[in-house]
């Protein structure tokens, strides 16, 4: 089975630097050098498609544009790409969601998938007109996953839930085909939803055997239910010709972040409720040395972002090789990003994809097998933030 790839669609902003966001850090204007224009994140939307990623996360907040429509404008400036569009299901109706999901595969050709997050913090969702504490909103996110996947299966949907209420439901058109449902969450509710409702549980880059122990916890629930899923990982990356020199570029980074803005983030986070995010800031302990938690994976990333917070660090090869690693413990799917988003995507897409199709472990999901090795014509580089 060849590996899947997917980059990321930085709607908070983009930069040479890490720009942060996300999981109580301060929720500010879009960040960075480059603004998220509808043009800057085409061009590296295109690229992606262009270098052999399936697909490009969006992600959901206060701290960054909307994924829907920002999503669905860079679709009309691409072709094959498809859009992973986080959104969270406490903001819309089921009816609703499952209605937008059927127009977005008919205006785009079948390009969307579906990351639905249920929110990890109270204060965040509070804002949002939201007052479920964190295990309602999980009990919320089963109910309507259930209402959408059967309004998605053609039934006339009548539901009478703790939370959710609907009547004579039904959709007029089907999704087709119909969106693959990306969930990921490490607290014990948030097992049970993915376990009975998606088809990609996603956890944030853990060291391998921390990863291992999620996917056979997952595995065994959704097995309770009579179900196989797939699983993906979450991480940052900087890879380069030498490791040398990609050591230097996660240094360069590091020597970016103010101490005191250090501190005022992992304060921040430190009173997340999201058991996943605890588990990110464990990995560093707010520390800026020792940073290597595990060989070529650096949790640096995560003293100044909330989310995912560590990057795989190395040579083309050797992170091919993590890859690799991650992949025989059971990882088919790998959603990746760095900064800045566009260069590296070129970076990743010349130096590692080219290694793990050697290796006969990733083909262009775009490209015939006849024309894989067939040089393709490169996309030019605009302005950085052009329109």
């Amino acid at each position: 089975m060849s590996l899947t790839f997917h980059w990321f669609l930085p709607t908070n902003g983009d930069s040479r630097h890490v720009v942060g966001g996300g999981h109580g850090t301060p929720v500010t204007s879009a960040g960075g050098d480059r603004p998220p224009s509808v043009g800057y994140l085409t061009q590296i939307a295109r690229a992606a498609e262009h270098l052999g990623f399936e697909g490009a996360l969006t992600p959901t907040g206060a701290w960054c544009e909307d994924a829907w429509l920002t999503t669905a404008m860079v679709s009309q400036h691409t072709e094959r790409l498809k859009f992973l569009v986080a959104f969270r299901p406490g903001f819309l109706s089921p009816t609703f969601a499952a209605q937008m999901a059927s127009t977005y595969q008919r205006q785009t050709g079948g390009r969307l998938m579906l990351n639905v997050v249920t929110g990890g913090e109270s204060h965040e969702q509070r804002a949002y007109g939201d007052f479920l504490d964190k295990d309602a909103r999980y009990a919320r996110t089963g109910e309507f996953l259930g209402i959408v996947r059967d309004l998605w299966d053609g039934k006339t949907v009548d539901a009478t839930g703790e939370h959710l209420h609907v009547e004579g439901a039904k959709l007029a058109r089907l999704p087709d085909p119909l969106p693959q449902v990306y969930f990921g969450g490490s607290s014990p509710a948030a097992g049970q939803v993915a376990a009975r409702h998606s088809d990609v549980y996603l956890t944030w880059g853990e060291p391998p055997a921390e990863v291992a122990r999620k996917i056979a916890w997952i595995r065994s629930l959704a097995a309770e239910q009579g179900r196989t899923i797939r699983f993906g990982i979450r991480l940052h990356v900087i890879t380069r010709d030498t490791a040398e020199q990609a050591w230097a570029e996660a240094r360069r980074l590091l020597d970016g972040f103010d101490p005191e803005t250090v501190r005022s983030i992992q304060t921040g986070l430190g009173r997340s409720e999201s058991e996943g995010q605890q588990r990110m800031l464990a990995l560093h302990g707010g520390s800026l040395d020792n940073l290597e938690i595990y060989p070529n994976l650096w949790a640096g990333v995560g003293l100044v972002r909330g989310g995912a917070g560590t990057a795989l660090v190395g040579s083309h090869a050797e992170v091919a090789e993590r890859i690799a690693e991650y992949h025989r413990l059971g990882i088919d799917e790998f959603i990746l990003s760095g900064y800045p988003h566009l260069e590296e995507a070129y970076w990743f897409g010349e130096g590692v994809l080219p290694v793990l199709r050697r290796q006969g472990l990733w083909s262009h999901p775009f490209h015939s097998p006849a024309t894989a090795e067939q040089p393709t014509t490169q996309v030019p580089f605009a302005a950085a933030g052009s329109s």
